[in-house]
């Protein structure tokens, strides 16, 4: 008797042992991921240099022809279709400024299209340092480092014989950086002096009734130590996508990187791109929810000491990642 209750005992627990395998295999749902190529920082940390080589990034300036003739020269090399998109803003201090954004298309044909976006140009003033106030900064960070990311995806994408299934819309806007200056007494309300190029294109984007699946703006994506965390109107926006992709970043070992912790709305071009064009996209932007922009922030420590692969790393793996999952 005593045998048969420990023989009974015995093929319970295999029972239960069984029931909880199974009950554990249909809770976890199997991960299914695309291939996808790897990203190189090191090009992409090139591509930064290159930019800041050129000197400060200024419309009317030699630095912003010779930059634009560079984007336009890299992203053809690359097989890709280029547009630009030529239009005059006045800024803050009553200048007219010749701008132009530049959108390159890889597989124009496909319906469903991804939107990344990153801004050109560089700040004309260095209003948060204190010292040579009124001088350029070099914009390593703050503009040259998304546009270095965005070309690295691009250059990726042309050399792989792997292929994204989704139709890609890289778009290089002007005129962002260019607001009143932060110790401005008096400041003008009329119009938004940052955003030239985000704001322009919103209202008169390269295709008519164009649109996309959703939209990725990276911006100040290469400081030392960086912390992106979940800005304001990508949560309002566009929230799916912003799990998606920090989700993207924890699965990549990049959660140090990505933080799941929200911060504040941010004027960005990202904004217009959400309420005026009607397209979901997220920002992917250094901004701490405790103190803001970075030490660095329209000073001239925005050169290339500023700068780490391991940071361009991290945002150019998560979102290639992202839209070869597509």
């Amino acid at each position: 008797m005593k045998n048969r209750k420990i023989w009974l005992l015995a093929l319970l627990i295999g029972f239960w042992a069984c029931s909880g395998e199974k009950t554990t295999e249909t809770q976890i749902p199997e991960v299914v991921v695309k291939p996808y190529p790897s990203f190189n920082a090191d090009s992409a940390y090139a591509f930064v240099q290159k930019q800041v080589d050129f000197g400060p990034r200024i419309p009317g300036t030699s630095g912003h022809s010779n930059t634009k003739a560079w984007i336009i020269q890299k992203i053809e090399a690359y097989g890709m279709s280029v547009q630009t998109q030529d239009f005059q803003a006045k800024t803050y201090d009553g200048l007219t400024w010749n701008l132009t954004n530049i959108i390159a298309s890889y597989n124009p044909q496909a319906t469903k299209r991804i939107l990344l976006a990153a801004h050109w140009d560089s700040r004309r003033i260095a209003d948060k340092d204190t010292e040579r106030m009124n001088e350029p900064i070099d914009g390593a960070n703050d503009g040259a480092s998304g546009v270095g990311v965005l070309l690295e995806i691009a250059r990726t994408i042309a050399a792989q014989g792997l292929k994204p299934e989704v139709g890609i819309d890289f778009i290089f806007f002007d005129g962002e950086d260019d607001g009143e200056p932060e110790q401005a007494s008096m400041r003008n309300n009329s119009q938004i002096w940052w955003c030239h190029g985000s704001q322009y294109w919103s209202k008169n984007k390269h295709i008519p009734n164009y649109s996309a699946y959703y939209g990725i703006l990276v911006d100040l994506v290469g400081g030392k130590n960086a912390r992106f965390y979940r800005e304001g109107y990508s949560r309002q926006f566009a929230g799916e996508i912003l799990s998606k992709v920090w989700g993207n970043a924890a699965q990549l070992g990049h959660s140090g990187f990505f933080i799941q912790q929200d911060a504040p709305e941010i004027l960005d071009d990202h904004a217009f791109v959400n309420e005026w064009a009607k397209i979901p996209m997220i920002d992917i932007i250094e901004f701490s929810p405790d103190y803001g922009f970075g030490h660095y922030h329209h000073t001239h420590q925005d050169n290339m000491e500023l700068i780490d692969s391991r940071t361009l790393k991290a945002v150019g793996e998560t979102v290639l990642f992202t839209v070869y999952q597509e």
